[in-house]
């Protein structure tokens, strides 16, 4: 591989420490960053470079997986480890940064391959590139042709027309190959293996449509609060947070058509079919079919929970919401019929995402009679914690009588004998250096989620009688959320204490 320096704006912050250092660590241990290679951490926050160093050492060792973690790699990582005290929103600072990259470059011998990382707050997501042309740092020149690419977080836009006009200024600056939109979910590798569970097995496939599957559950919420980021998440919410990023995202795979074939054009195009076949919402709709939540102060055992509106930088009158729960449908030949409930929060009892199929009914119940008939097929894909597969089958229980039992036929990857599953940044960071844009998303697929959420925006903004509910910090979120699943049953509540032996469980 070519010479490399990632420059990390906000290289101070939390993204940086918790996750993009230690991923970037991962793919050093691994011999899968380039042999030359320099990071420069960009940040107001003033570090030398060897205090930047200790900063992230400690760091290192706190968020990477212990047996993973050694003091000799970690050691000779770091020192390709650079900081830059500079302020990226001003104009000043970027003849600095040119001169920087200049001694990098000449240190490693680099013909000017940047990848350009925006872990910042939102408001400068416009700056930044703006910048970097004005210092003719988003393009090859003759004396660097190298490549130059940017990374940016989400949420890219916070609406419709902001969306598109942030979409505007980065398609001016950069082409479209250069633009990176990193969405970590599709980076984990059971959201990938959705693709080889569906497409590679025979007798999967035949069932994938609305002759077979009767609801899809998809489930991401967290047993935390909004922690230091209390600032943005007020101005962000729930919706915008993960709906229209993760959660939108994985119901595109499991929805989407099979590809013509896994490249970048054939995935993506496919991705964006399916958030073109979501069916739009009226206002009665809306309100019928969404709830949002607000979580409020708890006492859960021996630990006491604060409201979200005593957090830190939070308006204490704050109409944010911390819970969405929604049904989707999609107006397509497959899915016609299907509702899909998708449903994300803060301070729940556990943390966990995943994906719950729930298959039909047999169309003739002969066991009804008994006293324990049968419950439809599902199908649980868990993609965090413990990532892995379960199919319920309906089986005679032992003994006399003929009861029925649900058993599980289960996968993890944790069975494999300690194969990894990797860490979804170092798997992105990766396909980033290799110019892979497959698993990013395109600038017309962030359209048209916007284009199926805005309507749900503009109603909450226009209508201050639309209920935000409280939910106690540590509960399943608020009992209206019932309602919009009940014609189907329930929704699927993993255990409160998920582990390697109970990917299968259930409150």
């Amino acid at each position: 591989m070519q010479p490399l320096v990632v420059i990390i704006f906000g290289g101070s912050g939390d993204l940086t420490k918790r996750k993009l250092m230690p991923s970037l660590y991962m793919l050093f241990k691994r011999e899968e960053l380039p042999e030359h290679f320099a990071i420069l951490s960009i940040a107001r926050t003033s570090f030398t470079n060897e205090e930047y160093r200790k900063h992230i050492r400690e760091h290192l060792r706190k968020y990477t997986k212990t047996e993973e973690f050694n003091t000799e790699y970690a050691d000779n990582f770091l020192k390709s480890v650079y900081h830059e005290t500079l302020d990226p929103s001003s104009e000043d600072a970027y003849p600095a940064l040119k001169k920087r990259l200049d001694e990098l470059d000449n240190t490693i011998d680099n013909p000017g391959n940047y990848l350009y990382y925006l872990a910042t707050p939102p408001v400068l997501y416009e700056t930044i590139p703006l910048l970097l042309q004005k210092a003719g740092l988003n393009r090859p020149t003759e004396k660097k042709p190298g490549f130059k690419r940017i990374i940016v977080e989400k949420p890219f836009g916070h609406d419709l027309e902001s969306a598109r006009h942030l979409d505007h200024i980065y398609t001016s600056i950069f082409d479209e190959n250069q633009i990176f939109r990193i969405d970590h979910f599709l980076g984990k590798e059971t959201v990938q293996n959705i693709l080889a569970l569906r497409f590679a097995n025979v007798v999967l496939e035949p069932l994938w449509n609305r002759n077979y599957i009767h609801h899809i559950e998809i489930t991401a919420v967290e047993d935390m609060g909004v922690e230091q980021r209390g600032g943005f998440y007020d101005q962000t919410g729930a919706l915008k947070d993960m709906v229209q990023s993760h959660l939108l995202q994985v119901l595109a795979v499991c929805a989407m058509e099979p590809p013509v074939s896994f490249d970048a054009d054939s995935f993506r195009n496919e991705i964006v079919k399916v958030y073109q076949s979501l069916k739009p919402m009226t206002p009665k709709e809306i309100r019928s079919q969404v709830v949002r939540g607000q979580y409020t102060a708890s006492d859960a055992g021996k630990k006491h929970f604060s409201a979200y509106r005593q957090e830190e930088k939070v308006d204490p009158h704050s109409r944010t919401e911390t819970y969405v729960a929604m049904q989707v449908n999609i107006s397509n030949w497959r899915w016609d019929g299907v509702p899909f409930y998708i449903r994300t929060g803060k301070q729940m009892p556990t943390q966990v995402s995943e994906i719950v199929i729930h298959f039909k009914q047999t169309p003739h119940i002969m066991f009804s009679s008994l006293t324990h008939c049968p419950h439809p097929n599902r199908m649980i894909i868990r993609l965090n914690p413990n990532e892995g597969v379960v199919f319920t089958l309906s089986m005679k229980i032992p003994g006399s009588g003929f009861n029925m039992g649900e058993v599980p036929v289960e996968f993890t990857y944790d069975s494999l004998g300690g194969v990894p599953t990797g860490d979804a940044y170092a798997h992105l960071l990766e396909d980033c250096i290799q110019g892979e844009t497959t698993l990013f998303t395109r600038s017309d697929a962030v359209e048209a989620s916007w284009r199926f959420l805005d309507p749900i925006l503009q109603l909450w903004a226009q209508d201050p009688k639309i209920p935000l509910y409280g939910y106690p910090a540590g509960s399943w979120g608020p009992g209206a959320a019932d309602r919009i699943i009940r014609e189907e049953g329930t929704w699927t509540n993993p255990c409160k204490n998920l582990t390697k032996t109970n990917l299968y469980c259930e409150l």
